[in-house]
Formats: C-alpha cells, sequence, structure tokens
C-alpha cells in the first residue's frame, strides 16, 4: 500500500511529531506509515483521514502488488 501522507502533512505545514500527536501515536509509528514498512489499522487511517479532511483512498491506495495473492 502507497500513501501521500507526507505530502499531506507538507500541505499543512505539519511535521512528523505534530501529527504523531494528534494521533496519540509515536513519531516513529508516524515515519513508518509514510516509508510503507507499517500499514495503519483502519482505525488509525480514518483519524488520519479525518486531520486532513480527505477520504482514506484520496490518502491511502493500494498497489497492483497488493491484488495478488503469495
Amino acid at each position: 500500500m502507497k500513501n501521500q501522507l507526507k505530502i499531506e502533512r507538507a500541505i499543512k505545514n505539519m511535521t512528523q511529531a505534530d501529527l504523531a500527536q494528534l494521533l496519540g501515536v509515536s513519531r516513529q509509528t508516524v515515519n513508518a506509515i509514510e516509508t510503507g514498512k507499517y500499514v495503519p489499522s483502519t482505525v488509525l487511517a480514518l483519524k488520519i483521514a479525518r486531520i486532513f479532511e480527505k477520504p482514506v483512498e484520496s490518502i491511502f491506495f493500494l498497489e497492483e502488488s497488493d491484488y495478488t495473492q503469495t
């Protein structure tokens, strides 16, 4: 799964630490989401979407490889 989180933060002039505080997670968690090392829970993804006032699908989106089974 890919995401636009870093771009959304830049638009709002928000640091990883700022977003982490609003979400109640660590800055490292925000970094891991941005770099694709961690897929957020549904609740966390919804919180992120609410903060940026956008649909979840405009921040997080599936890649072709997410559709194939391994």
